[in-house]
């Protein structure tokens, strides 16, 4: 892997105040987020990392009719189900390590797992079935327009959504009852950091490819803005149906465009975008092409014969690196030993521990009470990580502030992080994932 530095954004970020992090090795990790697992350590073999799987630790509490009952809204099919393990994975570990601990007011947390799919059907035939099932919280979507589906029913429900992955600037203002809560950062952060990329690797004119979703319009325009205010030009741009049936008329015209990079702003569909490119002779090998979170994982290039197609292909994601974190590794290996994938895994460990805590501080599960107390639980108190050490202080009459895995959160009154990373990722010669650079920001 690469040697990875960290960066602040510099003059690109529009309507942000930004404050630089120190990235360091090991010997920084107290003062540091705690770090996400990047995709790239999957491809070892946990053994050959020095990581043995553990199995997640056994039940410590007594299931009953006051359970905290959470849903899943996650990917298992549909363009994002890459995402799907690892946000499951996080999810599940969480929910074992509280049960481990004696639950939460006084009985167990109840994981009740969904599929979102990618569109309004599915999610809301799963969110249907678990308001029947009377959850108190759900997890997910991972897709911000799936999550736009549903959300009115869920938060009007008086029921908390809490998403793992949702990086549309669209829920920042949303009227949602004050129940819909987030613990990946606003595409605001995100769109800067792709911006800056572009800028620092030379590349001056771009040609933007983008999905027509929420997500895919947003980070656009969340990029465009700083890149052309940097002195980037924008050649050509194009809206996709992912669901279309090829996109030979979007490739071919960014091709033509002749522009320094190419900008693919899209899910699943990406490989077949690329596969164009590619046989264009404009593929990762004879231009710069960039990706986001929705595109970067390490099933992009498993979709090709021969992945170190791909290589070279760089873009941003969400998160934080987790080379220092072998333990969260090896506790999500304990859960799914055949993870590929870690991204948003942290996310979703992450917002199972802060609707925990946030329960146990408004001494219910209702999701009104327990929404009133989540964004505190994030900030303000004593400093805290593990299951152990916020329930010492939450028992001793104290405050929290839980800083979790996938970084400090600190969450505004919006109910997101208002401090984020993102990584750079870049495909190797063999079509791995690297993280090459970090950037830290805050809002």
């Amino acid at each position: 892997m690469k040697k990875t530095r960290a960066r602040n954004f510099g003059a690109l970020v529009v309507g942000l105040a930004l404050i630089a992090g120190a990235c360091g090795g090991s010997d920084d990790a107290a003062e540091e987020p705690a770090e996400e697992p990047a995709a790239e350590e999957a491809e070892a073999p946990a053994e050959e990392e020095g990581i043995t799987p553990i199995a997640p630790p056994a039940a410590n509490c007594e299931e009953g009719d006051d359970a905290l009952r959470i849903g899943g809204l996650l990917p298992e099919t549909g363009n994002l189900a890459f995402l799907g393990p690892p946000e499951f994975a996080g999810v599940e570990l969480a929910v074992a390590e509280l049960n481990a601990a004696g639950g939460v007011n006084g009985a167990c947390v109840v994981w009740l797992p969904g599929d979102s799919g990618d569109n309004g059907d599915v999610a809301n035939a799963t969110v249907d079935r678990l308001l029947a099932e009377d959850v108190d919280a759900f997890i997910g979507a991972a897709s911000s327009g799936v999550s736009l589906t549903v959300i009115d029913k869920i938060t009007n429900a008086g029921k908390i959504q809490f998403s793992p992955a949702n990086t549309s600037p669209a829920f920042t203002d949303y009227a949602d009852n004050g129940l819909y809560f987030r613990s990946a950062p606003s595409d605001v952060v995100q769109g800067a950091a792709l911006a800056d990329l572009m800028i620092s690797d030379g590349a001056l004119t771009a040609a933007f490819i983008v999905m027509n979703d929420s997500y895919g319009t947003g980070l656009f325009e969340y990029t465009s803005a700083p890149y052309t205010a940097a002195g980037g030009e924008i050649v050509y741009e194009v809206i996709y149906d992912p669901q279309a049936e090829n996109f030979d008329a979007e490739v071919s015209a960014a091709v033509e465009s002749d522009a320094d990079a190419i900008v693919i702003i899209g899910f699943d569909e990406t490989s077949k975008i690329l596969t164009g490119l590619i046989e264009a002779g404009a593929g990762p090998a004879d231009k710069m092409i960039y990706g986001s979170d929705g595109n970067m994982g390490n099933a992009l290039a498993q979709a090709f014969d021969d992945p170190g197609v791909v290589a070279g292909m760089r873009g941003t994601v969400p998160g934080v690196d987790i080379e220092t974190n072998e333990d969260f590794i090896a506790r999500l290996l304990g859960v799914d030993p055949e993870l590929q994938d870690f991204a948003y895994s942290g996310e979703s460990y992450d917002a199972v521990m802060v609707i925990a805590l946030a329960a146990i501080v408004a001494g219910s599960n209702d999701g009104v009470a327990v929404g009133a107390q989540i964004n505190d639980i994030t900030r303000g108190g004593e400093k805290c990580s593990t299951v152990a050490t916020c329930g010492e202080i939450l028992a001793a009459g104290g405050d929290v502030d839980y800083d979790g895995v996938s970084g400090p959160l600190e969450f505004i009154d919006a109910g997101e992080p208002s401090e984020a990373s993102i990584l750079i990722k870049e495909f190797n010669a063999s079509g791995e994932l690297e993280v090459v650079d970090i950037i830290f920001g805050k809002i």
